[in-house]
């Protein structure tokens, strides 16, 4: 089996939340993506509810592309501490965690329940499957936090 980054990681280690470079890569034809584990919760310690981490994600979806260019995808751990977030071009540490804690701060203070994209049966596979409030609960718990650019020693931004 292929070896995969994510579980070389110590896990007992980090110290979430933070924003982590996962690697940079260029394809054939120069392409540049980056992959980053947007870890919001401390592994083994914690885990955000499904319906929280679910309404999170599609937030997030639409957030981060009013933020910046470039994003590829955004999905959730299925431990449910946290999410990749993969994009095109060589982005930072510092620039991806000021997305989201940008974005975290909406979820947290001004969303409401109509901005919430794909939430019926149309538009989501497990749309009966959210939580505004759990979303926004979690949202200000890991700002409380503080948001840090590194895995390993607290550079909250």
């Amino acid at each position: 089996m292929a070896e995969v980054e994510s579980f070389q990681l110590d896990h007992t280690k980090v110290l979430a939340p933070y924003v982590r470079l996962i690697s940079t890569e260029t394809g054939p034809k120069g392409d540049v993506i980056t992959n980053f584990d947007i870890r919001l919760v401390q592994p083994n310690e914690q885990e955000i509810p499904t319906a929280g981490i679910h309404t999170i994600e599609h937030l997030l979806a639409s957030l981060i592309r009013d933020r910046m260019d470039g994003l590829i995808d955004c999905s959730p751990f299925g431990c449910r501490t946290g999410f990749h977030l993969i994009a095109w071009g060589d982005k930072t540490s510092e620039e991806i965690a000021s997305v989201i804690k940008s974005s975290l701060e909406e979820i947290a203070n001004v969303t409401k329940w109509e901005d919430v994209p794909g939430t019926t049966i149309e538009s989501c596979g497990n749309y009966r499957d959210h939580s505004l409030w759990t979303a926004k609960e979690w949202s200000k718990l890991i700002l409380e936090r503080g948001i840090s650019t590194d895995a390993f020693e607290r550079k909250v931004i």
